[in-house]
């Protein structure tokens, strides 16, 4: 028999949920290891965020499928049973693919199996809905995951190298900022964006405030 969360209707919001309100890195600071260690260029955020989202697509659903038949007593093991298989598929994908992103992410592809992001979504999400819906939420989950990287890495990579996918954005005259391509600039840069995130929330919880209080006076 469904439950009555499987019978929550999907809408856009179940999508874009973990873009912007659910985000995982700049909201819930999920997933930190990849995203301060591999963000020094923009290829590699893209590859590292495009590699996650498979393995949260692919596993959550699959996880959502034999919901009822995974005992309670061994679901987290399943989950990660789970999780490692996909993430076994994707490292033999991306070094078939470029062994050169694969040397560059390292062991982060493998520690994808660890990422807190992708074991929450099947414990709080996937074990509690259907098959659909819980891939529209996983791959809006994974989009907002793979935007953070690709916020960090596009400014760390233009300001650590002057390029942007390898393309050289500055004159000849720049002086790369070295440190961004280090890991403390993936600290600096991570808490810019919070920073800015921050910003904007409280700048639309004032507005919010301020058109109830006029509200309240008509």
């Amino acid at each position: 028999m469904a439950t009555k969360r499987d019978e929550q209707p999907i809408t856009l919001d179940t999508f874009l949920s973990g873009i912007w309100r659910e985000n995982p890195v700049f909201v819930m600071l999920l997933g930190m290891c990849p995203v301060l260690a591999v963000t020094n260029t923009v290829a590699n955020a893209l590859a590292m965020g495009l590699a996650t989202t498979f393995v949260l697509l692919c596993s959550t659903a699959l996880v959502s499928v034999l919901r009822r038949l995974i005992p309670k007593e061994v679901r987290i093991a399943a989950y990660i049973v789970i999780i490692a298989t996909f993430v076994t598929v994707v490292d033999y994908l991306i070094q078939a693919i470029s062994l050169e992103i694969y040397n560059a992410l390292g062991a982060f592809i493998q520690l994808i199996v660890v990422n807190c992001m992708i074991l929450g979504r099947a414990e709080a999400f996937a074990s509690r809905n259907g098959v659909l819906r819980t891939v529209v939420n996983s791959l809006g989950m994974g989009a907002g995951f793979t935007l953070a990287l690709l916020c960090l890495g596009s400014v760390r990579e233009l300001l650590g190298a002057g390029t942007l996918l390898g393309v050289p954005v500055f004159g000849e005259g720049f002086e790369p900022w070295v440190v961004m391509l280090l890991p403390p600039g993936g600290f600096f840069v991570l808490g810019g964006w919070l920073l800015l995130f921050a910003w904007i929330k409280e700048r639309r919880q004032a507005h919010a405030a301020t058109q109830e209080v006029a509200a309240d006076e008509r």
